[in-house]
């Protein structure tokens, strides 16, 4: 079982295996496996919070579950649908926890969701140790993060002797290639070129040192593809989503078959 936590990009990477793995072709034989992992569309909602699919023949499954802070998100108040979120900063998803047994892959990601917007978007209120926190380094976002992503990948880490066939992983931030502006400012990605802002990656550390410095020194692995994909700023979807506005581009998530086939690649030669 190899499993994809994280957001729209470790989903964009779920996609991607998912199509490599079946050839892009509808496959009678694949079973639709959510039910097992909760992973249900629940009442009113778009889509269901993840995926999950087997394979018979090789009994393998690959799954999703989107967790875009990589925290845990507790609501404050379970009767008033207008509540507020706890997002406790140092303790990862209730989906982690409850089904971390059940996996041989894990793969980890979280980023672009670490700004002011989303999180009163969203209502989240951040948390450390099961109460509001106080602490002022970790209370603007980029400590914030930092702290997320530290926080959970040494809880995978102390996992690890106790499920030992279980590799895990964690992704480095996906690069985003908007210019003059951003993706609500008119910033476009028009380059048709591959590689023409740089053909070659030269440097020993991690571009995301949030993502490096976490796994230094634990048994997680860090699944570094921020350089490489800093090259294909051609590679996004641009204009070209089925949703696109005119005058809205999105230089943030790939086009798919894409860069991201080239992330599971790696991901492949490193298991």
């Amino acid at each position: 079982t190899l499993a994809f936590i994280g957001d729209s990009l470790g989903r964009q990477q779920f996609q991607s295996l998912m199509c490599m793995v079946t050839g892009g072709k509808e496959r009678p034989d694949v079973e639709d496996v959510g039910k097992e992992y909760g992973l249900v569309k629940p009442r009113g909602a778009i889509r269901p919070n993840g995926w999950a699919y087997r394979f018979p023949s090789t009994n393998t499954t690959i799954l999703y579950y989107w967790s875009a802070c990589l925290c845990d998100l507790d609501p404050l108040n379970i009767t008033n649908p207008a509540t507020e979120y706890a997002m406790h900063l140092d303790r990862p998803p209730a989906f982690l926890r409850q089904y971390l047994h059940k996996f041989d892959v894990l793969v980890l990601n979280t980023g672009h969701h670490w700004n002011r917007g989303k999180l009163k978007a969203n209502r989240w209120v951040m948390h450390v140790g099961g109460m509001p926190n106080t602490n002022r380094k970790i209370a603007d976002i980029a400590g914030a993060k930092n702290f997320t992503i530290h926080s959970i990948v040494s809880w995978v880490n102390s996992q690890l002797p106790e499920h030992p066939r279980l590799k895990a992983f964690y992704r480095s931030i996906s690069p985003r290639h908007f210019v003059n502006g951003d993706w609500n400012t008119g910033g476009s990605c028009d380059n048709t070129t591959p590689m023409s802002i740089g053909k070659e990656v030269l440097q020993d550390e991690s571009g995301d040192y949030s993502a490096g410095s976490a796994v230094k020194g634990t048994g997680v692995k860090l699944l570094d593809i921020t350089a490489l994909s800093q090259v294909r700023d051609e590679g996004h979807i641009s204009q070209y989503s089925i949703t696109a506005s005119r005058g809205v581009q999105d230089c943030l998530h790939w086009c798919l078959p894409g860069v991201p086939d080239t992330w599971n690649e790696i991901l492949f030669a490193q298991l």
